[in-house]
């Protein structure tokens, strides 16, 4: 096997080398809202698996989870296949009949309008009823002061999202919880290493999400994590990510003494899932944890720039903000057209477009206005004017490891040329 990597590392990092380098031609390349974030190590450390046939959850899944968990500073980590599969996860966890103080069916869970749907579905999916709130037009995240309003006798958990990597104010969103006896749970799938107050974002909960989606800061191509320091949650997530069975867990020797007819490679304690990773997934993490604080700086690099150009448009346009005390960590560069504004989100994202530019609008946008809703049970409260004009005025366009400053300085020309021109008329 040694030697069959070694006769093909070569060619791999002459692959890599030669993606890496393209000229940028301006109104010609495109500029895509992702470029993956993997290179040669990450696709060498996948064919070791491979070529080992040891491909399903195992050392190199632990040892990413145990480099997650040191790098956000939680105690424990569980790999999951997805972000969405996180956030299912976490809620099943909680809703568990066999946790002492769960979350009962029926009861709400508080979360922003805006967001992904795969914060939503899970709530509905673990038979408890979504609370839609609104957010903060100009960080689009979660208000503190709407939670509170949403609170009644049957809320069980508040579920905000960091939204596009900007960090909630989720000292309040704990005191709050705190004082409601309410459960916390972070869903940071699209803002992992952001920060607020010097902390993780992820880290302030019960429990915390992320997501490693080929879209998102760091990579495993699919795949997510559930961080808690919560010794009793850690073993509800290692059994119900694979079918609730004793293998991981720390009292399996004991489950396997209790139900000794019963082989303990195949004793199922608890209810549960195949949310299994694979070796592939874990290699991935293992390389690409090392790479995410230099991704972050090129997009905080990038944002600064942007903000910079765009300053002087602040009558039109709707920047994103970094909340004093936070690190923003820009999954993308959103743009929210005011609805004064002389023209319409459409007119300038055709101008981007046409030019190579890639778009797309805010996440889900406004989850109350899809048509999906009307299969789920939910509850609105307040008249989610914010999160209505996010759907219909916002968007964002591609902020990575991969735009450098031809390509940023192209985007701002680009936005800043049609608002000129547009303000000559």
């Amino acid at each position: 096997m040694s030697e069959t990597l070694d006769r093909v590392r070569p060619y791999i990092r002459k692959h890599f080398q030669a993606r890496d380098k393209h000229e940028f031609v301006p109104g010609k390349t495109k500029i895509p809202l992702i470029i993956p974030s993997y290179g040669a190590d990450e696709v060498e450390e996948a064919l070791e698996s491979m070529l080992s046939t040891w491909v399903t959850m195992g050392k190199k899944v632990k040892r990413f989870e145990e480099m997650f968990a040191e790098y956000l500073g939680s105690k424990h980590a569980v790999m999951v296949n997805s972000g969405s599969s996180a956030n299912l996860l976490t809620l099943s966890v909680l809703t568990n009949p066999l946790l002492q103080d769960r979350i009962m069916p029926r009861t709400e869970i508080i979360t922003p309008a805006v967001t992904w749907a795969t914060t939503v579905y899970p709530i509905a999916n673990v038979g408890c009823t979504p609370v839609l709130v609104d957010v903060n037009p100009e960080t689009m995240n979660i208000e503190p002061e709407e939670v509170e309003t949403a609170i009644d006798p049957q809320t069980s958990a508040i579920m905000p999202v960091h939204l596009l990597g900007c960090p909630c104010e989720v000292d309040e969103l704990a005191k709050i919880a705190s004082d409601h006896n309410l459960y916390l749970l972070e869903d940071s799938c699209e803002s992992t290493g952001a920060e607020y107050k010097g902390r993780k974002v992820g880290t302030f909960g019960d429990m915390g999400t992320f997501s490693f989606f080929m879209s998102h800061h760091i990579s495993t191509i699919e795949g997510g994590m559930v961080v808690t320091d919560d010794d009793e949650f850690y073993e509800y997530l290692k059994a119900m990510r694979a079918f609730g069975w004793i293998r991981d867990l720390r009292e399996g020797q004991k489950h396997a003494m209790e139900h000794s007819g019963i082989d303990p490679r195949f004793l199922f304690v608890t209810y549960g899932y195949n949310f299994r990773p694979t070796e592939v997934q874990g290699g991935f993490g293992i390389h690409q944890i090392g790479k995410l604080d230099g991704f972050i700086d090129i997009r905080r690099e990038n944002a600064a720039y942007w903000d910079k150009r765009l300053s002087s448009y602040k009558d039109v346009l709707m920047t994103p903000r970094e909340p004093a005390g936070t690190k923003h960590v820009y999954f993308g560069y959103p743009l929210t057209i005011r609805p004064t504004a002389p023209f319409k989100r459409e007119d300038l994202v055709g101008v981007m477009e046409r030019v190579g530019i890639e778009t797309r609008p805010i996440m889900a946008g406004n989850m109350a206005e899809q048509p999906v809703m009307k299969q789920l049970p939910y509850r609105v409260v307040g008249d989610l004017s914010n999160s209505r004009m996010i759907m219909r005025n916002s968007f964002f366009f591609g902020n990575h490891q991969g735009i450098g400053e031809e390509e940023r300085e192209f985007i701002a020309d680009c936005i800043s040329g049609y608002i000129d021109s547009v303000s000559k008329k």
